[in-house]
């Protein structure tokens, strides 16, 4: 894959098709799945003062909701991340862990 490649697939993945899903209908329910979508990339070399090609792509997508459309009425419903909410908890704990170390390591 040339370079100009990568930056081509690159551009369709930034696409807005990336960032919300196909709608789906139930029961006269609509949903339209949304997500955050993050990239990057980049390229480029030089060998021995004659020019080569080489480059590369990241994407990561994680979904942060959906837009439900009843009737006339459109609501968004976030999504829950039970993985963010598990690193927070870790994060807390061991802060607490911290502070009463550091308040009985002073009570000495």
């Amino acid at each position: 894959m040339t370079l100009k490649e990568t930056i081509d697939a690159a551009r369709d993945s930034m696409s807005a098709r990336r960032v919300f899903g196909e709608a789906y209908e139930r029961n006269g329910v609509a949903v339209i799945p949304a997500a955050t979508v993050q990239g990057g990339g980049g390229g480029g070399a030089m060998e021995g003062g004659e020019e080569s090609e080489g480059g590369g792509f990241g994407l990561i997508a994680r979904p942060v909701g959906a837009y439900v459309i009843r009737g006339d009425q459109v609501s968004w419903q976030p999504a829950f991340d039970l993985n963010r909410l598990i690193l927070g908890c870790q994060l807390l704990g061991l802060a607490a862990m911290l502070l009463t170390h550091r308040r009985l390591s002073r009570r000495k």
